[in-house]
């Protein structure tokens, strides 16, 4: 599709997206979905939204008891855009670079540099010096803003050019204390609907990052498809979750689909299981987001279900994405809350979660079905659908699609119009998809295909097991066997003849471990994604 006149002066992100040719189809069938040319996210999620609900409703809560208001978060966000383009000169389409924990002053940050019409680039605060000045060399970042005590691995990454501008200290120079002396509404960047709006970085489970580079309207798109007709949110909902700003998860989950329904967010700057649960009591929250790995660690915390040491009373949503929600910990959550885990896959490429179910719609053991908005199928490597009930490559199109920030990897991603997402599913007759595994992590053994995923569900029955991860080993004789790294619960001993006992009533045969490996945690990305590659290099 033509792209609409940019508003950016600084034309880098625009001069390197991909060639049209090498675009995935997008579809923009719904009515939400019809965009002015014109559009600036920013001015969307707040301004918009004050229009429709008043300045008054909570916004944002900090953890400690801090609350902002729609109409704080205005006054703060606009004080921060100026301080952006009068104090440290930003122009339209600069990339600024952001880091530091979650919390009400991160999403200002990232609100202000939508409404001046720059480039967000969100990292993580667990990145460290070599991974920030990658990021910074691949999307030319040349501004910086740093959370105070999250300084020291940016300045000894040495970005040629960066300025860095620290907040929430007490320099001179503090991002806050110039935002003091600038008040008044900020007239918002008039930028283009397809104006990039944000480079966000894969997360590094496969090897080297790649840019992702997402336009305004499409912050507005993935909350008008999978927020608005999945989550379907309430003004009155408190959104929380451990995802951090820098991953689109948690940057959908706890920003945009709060503030998009009028709504607020709990930012809570640790949000390990152990601090989510208590959280989520005294805060009264009722969506949350997090990974499956954190609502099986809750499990071991909360009691019997409307006895546990945690009122979770007001909870009403939970959504899962990141790695693939085993049907036993949605069960056990069940079991426990009462509540139905939303389960969802989404991708950094195509911004959040394009296939999912809600409520009497769920099917355990299941991602769902897609989200109104969006298509999927079932490929062979070819590209051609495969018939239903049978294995293969998932391919996506919607109002959102993959466009890497100049990289070859493009080609293979996007594919006659496809985004193929490198997972593996089964689709079955009633439109539901079920996860395989990712398309590099099928094990073949002795001639049989083995879904890692299939044999870490059945790990993951035991009582005594906390996480799992399955590998495939090479071997002479049968091409690979399957390896099964296993993290005991707190306190249990765990041993090989026991594990191979167990799996030996929960799989066939040949889908059975031959070697146990018993580690203390499995290697993960900052965001929670399991790294196999780390497993794989052990072998």
């Amino acid at each position: 599709m033509e792209l609409k006149p940019s508003a950016h002066a600084d034309t880098f992100a625009r001069d390197h997206l991909p060639p049209a040719h090498a675009w995935p189809q997008l579809l923009f069938e719904l009515p939400e979905l019809a965009y002015p040319d014109r559009l600036n996210c920013g001015t969307e999620l707040l301004d918009a939204t004050i229009e429709r609900f008043g300045p008054d409703r909570p916004a944002f809560r900090d953890g400690a008891g801090g609350v902002w208001s729609y109409g704080e978060l205005r006054e703060r966000v606009d004080a921060l855009a100026h301080v952006l383009t009068i104090d440290l000169g930003v122009v339209p389409g600069n990339r600024v670079l952001l880091r530091g924990p979650t919390g009400p002053w991160l999403a200002a940050c990232w609100l202000a540099v939508m409404k001046a019409g720059a480039v967000a680039v969100t990292v993580l605060a667990q990145q460290r010096a070599q991974e920030l000045a990658t990021v910074c060399a691949m999307a030319e970042v040349r501004h910086a803003l740093c959370h105070a005590d999250a300084l020291d691995d940016l300045a000894k990454a040495e970005v040629p050019g960066l300025r860095i501008t620290p907040y929430g200290g007490t320099a001179e120079d503090d991002l806050l204390r110039l935002a003091e002396a600038h008040t008044g509404p900020y007239p918002a960047v008039a930028t283009s609907a397809d104006d990039v709006a944000l480079i966000a970085f894969t997360s590094g489970t496969t090897g080297r990052p790649k840019g992702c580079m997402h336009f305004h309207r499409d912050l507005l798109a993935v909350a008008d498809t999978f927020s608005r007709r999945v989550l379907r949110p309430r003004p009155d909902d408190v959104f929380a979750g451990s995802p951090p700003l820098g991953f689109t998860f948690g940057l959908g989950g706890l920003v945009v689909f709060p503030l998009r329904a009028g709504a607020s967010a709990l930012l809570l700057e640790q949000a390990t299981p152990r601090a989510l649960l208590p959280a989520l009591a005294e805060h009264r929250v009722t969506v949350l987001f997090t990974a499956p790995t954190a609502y099986r660690s809750m499990l071991d915390t909360l009691g019997p279900y409307d006895t546990g040491a945690y009122d979770l009373s007001a909870l009403r949503r939970c959504v899962s994405a990141g790695e693939n929600l085993p049907a036993a910990t949605w069960r056990a959550w069940h079991e426990r809350t009462g509540l139905r885990i939303i389960n969802g896959i989404g991708a950094t490429e195509l911004l959040h979660i394009f296939i999912s179910a809600a409520d009497e719609d769920i099917r355990p053991g299941t991602t769902g079905r897609v989200v109104p908005g969006w298509e999927a199928r079932v490929v062979d490597p070819s590209g051609r659908p495969v018939a239903d009930n049978e294995p293969g490559l998932l391919a996506v199109r919607g109002p959102v699609g993959c466009r890497y920030l100049a990289d070859p990897r493009q080609g293979e991603y996007v594919r006659d119009g496809w985004n193929l997402t490198g997972d593996t599913y089964v689709r079955d007759p009633d439109g539901y998809f079920r996860y395989v595994a990712r398309a590099d992590d099928m094990i073949i053994s002795s001639g049989y295909n083995i879904a890692g995923p299939e044999v870490e569900e059945a790990l993951l029955r035991h009582p005594d097991v906390a996480e799992a991860a399955v590998v495939g080993r090479p071997d002479e004789r049968r091409g690979q066997i399957v390896v099964a790294y296993t993290v005991p619960r707190d306190g249990a001993v765990l041993t090989e003849e026991a594990l191979r006992t167990f799996m030996k009533g929960e799989l066939a045969p040949h889908k059975c471990p031959r070697s146990f490996v018993f580690l203390p945690a499995l290697p993960r990305t900052p965001t929670g994604k399991l790294q196999r590659f780390r497993l794989r290099d052990l072998e």
